[in-house]
């Protein structure tokens, strides 16, 4: 018998986490008096995205068990003429595989914030706040209309804002979120006018309608214009995933949103929100099919992405933007993949990726509880002694991340490559060598870290900024420590998938799994066929490893990093003297903040200052509001002089007026 899947099961995925985010938000806090402790807190928000986790289990179960695509309609929001809104799920093979990644990183990531954020005034809050963010991340996933993605879009971009600035009381933090907050309104204004096209061309929101028209789309143009409408619309669509997916140039938020607790850094920014890009491209991937001029600039920005992001990583001190630009290089991949219609792939990376890179952000957060919260790779150091379990978790994603075969990461990223070199778009060559380039880089700062953190001297006793950390808030000594085991559980659950994702699912990356899901026309966008054609076997792929680029490079890379940070230490500051340059452009960021900070949100705000003295205080203030009382009491003045009161000045108006009145008349009739 098929499996099916109903409404009445489903909707409990996005609204338990909601209602567990409400009780807790309400009653935990100084909205409800604080009637919530810290462990019914906890309890309520965990329960609630556990639930998630085992229906989104149960349905992925179901989809590769047969169930046919769930699509319906749960809630007749409003129509408009014959435009109907509406709020739906549709559930495929996409859908059910990302429910599955959101929740089972958000539950890993709600049981690693009891212990991380343990003695955090704002305990309940923040847990509330990480189960809204599941239940916002869950309805884009789910949704079956481009209104609800928006919803879900916006949703969240506004909690990602609420935790980037969860400790509002830290000027970085509140100016880490303002920034996060507006630079994704840049990529939102794309995203909106995209939906805005396609709407006003084909009359609908559903994802289902709207593939339907995709043949009436190809000849329109933009009104007034001669552009192609769908070309405009899908690289609209992109900007808007450009803001989400920190994409070059809309990038700029990623690193400086490790301000936020750690906690949020994984869930955030390995797993979800900034995957929501990835996911919407391959959402309308019957639409990116037909523009290949879409699918070049996608290509282009991608490779632009993974190939400058991972070189800001290797100068990097603090663990976690190590991690951060880590993670916008494998965004760069992912987005590298799209672009050549490799859409399966780059889900693929998008599934194992969240899983080792969550490790990683949850690894560097227990590193800095286990060093009394110092963050400074460079005061570090001989820790795999002290934490263990920390240490060999956060190998496993080291390997996983540089691709080392037989790890999650190795299967999808080495498919990327391939995919890449299979397309024939103008831009694949370019990206080729950059994603073949990226191996070297990112296999050289993940063990840059790796061998700073946990290999070498003790340094942690030589931190000359030790007074500024939070007092070490588990009643150990100076010495680093092993994190609780609230926070090492998650480590080794995370570690298990960063393993064994790559080969237990790449089979349905090749198999029929996505198939009516993401689609790519085979003549004129080959990639995905030539690699189906080339894939025998997981072992097969796994043996030929040793004899492509791609492991050399990564190897190079792990080898360069031993040599240059365990075994000659003081070559990395002698390159680092002869290439001053070049590394006062990574420090700088290739100038990029200072772009948006000075030409940017300088230049906005001073055409705000000019709107401000020119429009409202001259035109509305000076002319409209001042102008208009100025007016009525000149002209009460005047009209004051008619009413002086006295009797015999009326009766002179009187016998004027009558004057002049038989004076015109006797002029008219003369």
């Amino acid at each position: 018998m098929t499996p099916t899947l109903s409404a009445s099961t489903l909707i409990w995925v996005p609204m338990a986490p909601l209602i567990g985010s409400a009780i807790v938000g309400i009653f935990g806090t100084k909205m409800g008096g604080n009637k919530l402790g810290r462990k019914a807190s906890h309890s309520i928000t965990i329960a609630g995205v556990f639930i998630a986790l085992m229906i989104s289990l149960m349905t992925l179960w179901k989809v590769l068990n047969g169930a046919p695509v769930f699509n319906e309609t749960l809630y007749q929001w409003a129509v408009l003429g014959n435009l109907v809104m509406e709020v739906g799920f549709q559930i495929d093979s996409l859908s059910a595989m990302m429910m599955v990644v959101v929740t089972f990183v958000s539950l890993m990531v709600h049981i690693y914030t009891i212990g991380y954020m343990h003695e955090d005034e704002g305990y309940n809050r923040f847990f509330s706040y990480i189960s809204l963010f599941t239940f916002s991340m869950l309805m884009l996933v789910m949704s079956n209309n481009m209104l609800q993605l928006f919803f879900g879009w916006e949703a969240v971009g506004l909690v990602s804002y609420l935790l980037i600035g969860f400790w509002y009381t830290k000027s970085t933090a509140v100016f880490a979120n303002l920034k996060a907050f507006l630079v994704n309104r840049v990529g939102d204004f794309g995203f909106i006018l995209g939906i805005g096209l396609l709407v006003a061309s084909t009359n609908t929101f559903s994802y289902s309608e709207l593939f339907a028209q995709k043949d009436q789309l190809i000849g329109q143009v933009v009104p007034g214009t001669d552009w192609s409408l769908l070309t405009a619309a899908l690289i609209c669509l992109f900007i808007g995933a450009m803001g989400k997916s920190a994409q070059f140039p809309l990038h700029v938020w990623l690193p400086d949103s490790m301000e936020g607790p750690t906690p949020i850094s994984a869930l955030i920014h390995a797993a979800t929100m900034v995957t929501a890009g990835i996911f919407m491209v391959a959402r309308f991937s019957p639409l990116y099919e037909l523009s290949d001029t879409a699918l070049n600039f996608i290509m282009i920005i991608g490779a632009i992405t993974a190939f400058f992001m991972g070189l800001l990583g290797l100068i990097q001190n603090d663990i976690k933007r190590v991690v951060a630009y880590s993670t916008l290089s494998q965004l760069g991949y992912m987005t590298v993949a799209l672009g050549a219609s490799a859409y399966n792939v780059a889900v693929f990376h998008l599934m194992t990726h969240a899983f080792f890179k969550a490790l990683l952000f949850l690894g560097a957060g227990s590193v800095i509880m286990g060093v009394h919260h110092n963050q400074d790779m460079r005061y570090m150091g001989g820790l795999r002694k002290y934490m263990p379990i920390t240490h060999w978790t956060s190998l496993i994603g080291s390997l996983a991340l540089i691709g080392t075969p037989l790890f999650a990461g190795f299967y999808s990223k080495d498919a990327i490559i391939a995919a890449v070199h299979s397309s024939n778009l103008w831009a694949a060559d370019i990206a080729y060598w950059a994603v073949l380039s990226g191996v070297f880089i990112t296999a050289f700062y993940s063990f840059r870290m790796y061998f700073l953190v946990f290999w070498g001297p003790e340094r942690y006793d030589q931190d000359p900024h030790a007074h500024e950390h939070h007092h070490d808030d588990h009643g150990h000594d100076s010495k680093p420590h092993e994190s609780p085991w609230v926070v090492t559980v998650p480590l080794m659950l995370l570690a298990i998938p960063s393993i064994a994702a790559g080969y237990l699912v790449i089979g349905f990356l090749f198999g029929e799994f996505f198939d009516g899901v993401t689609f790519a026309d085979v003549n004129g966008h080959p990639a995905m066929a030539v690699l189906r054609e080339e894939f025998t076997s997981v072992m097969g792929m796994t043996m030929h490893a040793i004899w492509t680029a791609p492991f050399w490079l990564a190897l190079a890379g792990v080898l360069a990093a031993w040599y240059c940070y365990l075994i000659n230490p003081a070559l990395p500051a002698a390159v680092q003297r002869t290439l001053s340059p070049i590394n006062k452009l990574l420090e700088e960021k290739y100038y990029m903040d200072k772009l948006w900070i000075n030409v940017f949100a300088g230049g906005f705000m001073k055409l705000g200052k000019v709107f401000w003295k020119v429009g409202d205080q001259k035109i509305i203030d000076g002319t409209v509001v001042n102008g208009s009382w100025r007016m009525v009491g000149w002209l009460s003045g005047i009209v004051r002089k008619f009413q002086s009161g006295f009797i015999y000045y009326y009766a002179l108006v009187m016998i004027l007026g009558v004057f002049a009145l038989m004076t015109y008349f006797v002029w008219r009739n003369y």
